[in-house]
């Protein structure tokens, strides 16, 4: 990851519907990342009430659950959130790599934004330094859950636009259906 901090745009969240897809291994890291992005949406204007946090047993399930919430329509954003260390096997890799295009699926099959929270390092310290120290992922995680959310809705009501004006196009059939 990077040690740059991009500056974001400011976004009211006050009508957005924010779920956090949380793991439950190195709990105290993920329990770190689950309150920086938390304070993060509230600080966006997310209100109490219009958060929903799911706990999962490891990374690996946050696909899964993450799946779930964007079909139910329910939620603005997603945020996956966990952590994974190296060990003395390549597991934490497989679990980065299949997580992180499960996810992205998750996003482009749904149309819901999903913010891929987990974090994958080399060491404990590495971990540390992102989720509870001075690089604070879990803020950054928040700020970007606020501007793709924003984004979902004005790209959201443009491509109904597209539709509408292509359903009248073709007489009322199905937009972009082939006569």
């Amino acid at each position: 990851m990077s040690q740059d901090k991009p500056n974001y745009e400011k976004v009211d969240g006050a009508d957005l519907l924010i779920a956090i897809v949380a793991a439950s291994y190195n709990q105290v890291l993920v329990d770190a990342l689950i309150k920086q992005a938390t304070k993060g949406l509230k600080a966006g204007g997310v209100k109490e009430a219009n958060l929903r946090l799911v706990k999962v047993p490891g990374s690996g399930e946050i696909p899964y659950v993450t799946n779930m919430l964007a079909l139910s329509g329910d939620y603005d954003c997603i945020i996956g959130l966990g952590v994974v260390v190296a060990g003395d096997t390549p597991h934490h890799e497989i679990i980065a790599h299949s997580t992180a295009k499960a996810m992205q699926d998750v996003a482009l099959r749904s149309e819901v934004p999903v913010i891929n929270g987990i974090v994958v390092t080399n060491t404990r310290q590495q971990a540390e330094e992102r989720c509870t120290g001075s690089l604070d992922r879990g803020t950054e995680f928040a700020q970007a859950a606020l501007i793709m959310a924003q984004h979902r809705l004005q790209l959201g009501e443009r491509l109904d636009q597209v539709e509408a004006e292509e359903r009248a196009k073709n007489g009322g059939n199905e937009p972009f259906a082939q006569n």
